[in-house]
């Protein structure tokens, strides 16, 4: 379902930008959810943009199961709370304001302010939130045994392999450029004085925040960020968090990221709205050049045979989620240690033109690159074993072949779901739309 979210969304700010006048009209009723024309509409317009021929039956279908999941999750009392559903409009928000470069760009590109068109998709993502919680309730509790994952994969057809493309596994050494005294003196500096305008009560956190925090995700909401609960964040964020009183704002702190001050909002248990201000120190150039000289004598040491790529990385790396092990790199979307291309470029196009030429076990020179949030970094890369292209089996790509059966496995579920819960639903469909759908429904007269 979450999938589906994103390029929907852009399509509704299509439309919404166009001024298009279309004649709407309801194609159904799901319990007290009507779909649209325009809904039908648009996700065959999301279909072919993706490239893919659109099909009338296959996108009417989905959004008769959508309000359907919608029509249950309200008959389970399912909710999405106004944080959850803020922070998601703020997610996405920040996601294309990134794909358009800035927030002027979008809001010039649709004519429109960006807190216009949260407000137009608000009530859109709020059902979709719910149909996507329904759908979790129905298949999380799924698992699979080994020997069910075995005998999956023994009933399947041989010409119905995947042909798996070639992978490679990695490892890294990452150093970070540090900061100067200078800089995190100065930064903290700057958050001690805004702290003191805030609890002076001459202006607020949130105001604050939106003049002055660097803090990109949260910025143009005030510095928000809602149902924080323990894990999600820095551990020095957490533990000051989580000590706070209701519209308490904490001291300055440091974390990862830099220097911040916390307001907290609102508590309920475990789980905080809270707004928060981040200034970061500055690189220099001589930060920046010192790092590189740093690890370009690792690298020669390495290779001239005086400390093992591994020992450096567990002595040197700076990347705490791969110092532990070798260095070794988790592909983020499978949670597997082997990437394909796509996945490389995604990451990293760099990545590919570095490892193609390499052979297993060689290392890269020192290459630069941008973290996740991004800040600078340097790392040199080894090839810990290349793949070549092959069809499935269960030696080599085990994982692939589960997600596959756990897919078949929650399939099978949400056809028996659909099958039970419309017997008891009530399910009007315009027979100029009606077709011959993949699942069993049962329609009211």
């Amino acid at each position: 379902m979450r999938k589906q979210i994103i390029p929907l969304f852009l399509l509704c700010l299509s439309f919404a930008a166009s001024g298009q006048q279309v004649l709407d009209k309801v194609i159904a009723v799901v319990g007290k959810y009507p779909i649209l024309l325009s809904d039908l509409q648009n996700n065959m317009l999301d279909e072919e943009s993706s490239g893919l021929p659109a099909n009338k039956c296959r996108n009417f279908e989905m959004l008769v199961f959508e309000k359907l999941l919608v029509a249950q999750a309200d008959h389970d009392s399912l909710s999405v709370t106004d944080s959850e559903l803020e922070t998601e409009l703020n997610r996405r928000m920040a996601h294309y304001i990134q794909k358009f470069g800035s927030e002027e760009k979008l809001e010039k590109f649709y004519g429109k302010r960006t807190n216009v068109l949260k407000d137009e998709l608000r009530a859109d993502l709020h059902e979709r939130m719910l149909a996507e919680k329904m759908r979790n309730k129905i298949t999380t509790e799924t698992k699979l045994s080994p020997a069910e994952v075995r005998l999956y994969y023994n009933n399947l057809p041989q010409d119905s392999l995947p042909f798996i493309n070639s992978e490679v596994e990695l490892q890294q050494l990452v150093k970070k450029p540090g900061f100067s005294a200078e800089a995190k003196r100065e930064a903290r500096e700057t958050v001690e004085l805004l702290r003191a305008r805030a609890v002076s009560g001459t202006i607020t956190v949130r105001s604050l925040a939106i003049l002055y925090s660097e803090d990109p995700g949260s910025r143009k909401e005030g510095g928000f960020i809602g149902n924080v609960t323990r894990g999600m964040m820095d551990p020095a964020f957490e533990a000051v968090a989580f000590r706070l009183k209701n519209n308490e704002v904490s001291n300055v702190f440091e974390s990862a990221y830099g220097y911040h001050i916390i307001e907290l909002v609102q508590r309920r248990g475990e789980i905080l709205d809270l707004r928060h201000i981040l200034i970061m120190p500055k690189l220099t150039n001589e930060d920046y050049f010192r790092c590189k000289n740093q690890l370009d004598s690792l690298h020669k040491e390495i290779q001239k045979g005086n400390i093992t790529f591994e020992d450096a990385v567990r002595r040197f790396s700076d990347d705490a989620n791969t110092r532990q092990n070798d260095g070794l790199m988790v592909n983020p979307q499978t949670a597997s240690t082997k990437f394909d291309n796509d996945i490389l470029n995604q990451i990293d196009p760099n990545m590919i033109v570095t490892i193609n030429p390499m052979k297993v076990g060689d290392i890269s020179n020192p290459m630069s690159y941008t973290e996740q949030d991004g800040k600078p970094a340097f790392r040199i890369l080894r090839l810990k074993n290349r793949i070549e292209p092959h069809k499935a089996n269960l030696k080599d790509d085990y994982q692939k072949i589960s997600v596959m059966a756990l897919g078949e496995r929650n399939q099978k579920l949400i056809k028996e779901w659909i099958k039970k819960r419309s017997k008891n639903t009530y399910i009007k469909l315009d027979p100029e739309f009606v077709c011959r759908f993949e699942n069993e429904w049962v329609i009211s007269n």
